[in-house]
């Protein structure tokens, strides 16, 4: 037999035509329809889940930076009050007030910023010194390993043992 074929040519049931593949092709178009519709609310839902994350890490960004914003103008505030015990040294007091200076600013520019504005200047950075960026990561990486090695029990299990502590 063909592959469409249908073993009953008079037009019954089985036959592909008639009342039953009406009902059997609505029914699957009734299921298209329905699986198109939770695709929709899930496509929906999913979009409102990342607007409400974006939001929440957005607002998470903005407290952390008032709050590096504070500490930077502290330490701004701490040199200037440190630069007053070398009133007789005036080029070691211009250095600190110097850099109190610059410390005020960065700690304005943090505070004035936005998390994009951020974003976009170290993705332009990145984009300019694409080496640096790759041995800042590569740096980064070997102190995190070696701070993590150094961090673990030794594999014999030798840690903390009374007797190694003893001899």
């Amino acid at each position: 037999m063909a592959g469409n074929a249908s073993p009953n040519p008079s037009g019954g049931p089985n036959s592909g035509s008639g009342p039953g593949a009406a009902g059997e092709s609505a029914d699957w178009r009734g299921l298209k329809h329905d699986v198109e519709d939770l695709r929709e609310t899930a496509v929906e839902r999913g979009r409102g889940l990342m607007d409400a994350a974006r939001a929440q890490a957005q607002d998470y960004a903005e407290r952390r930076k008032g709050d590096a914003a504070r500490s930077v103008n502290d330490l701004a505030q701490t040199l200037r009050d440190s630069s007053k015990t070398f009133d007789d040294r005036p080029n070691i007091k211009a250095f600190f007030d110097s850099a109190a200076e610059g410390l005020e600013q960065l700690g304005g520019s943090i505070e004035s910023r936005t998390f994009a504005d951020f974003y976009e200047d170290a993705e332009a950075f990145a984009r300019r010194a694409p080496v640096a960026v790759a041995v800042g990561t590569f740096v980064a990486g070997f102190i995190a390993a070696r701070f993590i090695k150094s961090s673990s029990l030794p594999p014999d299990g030798s840690y903390g043992r009374f007797d190694d502590r003893i001899s």
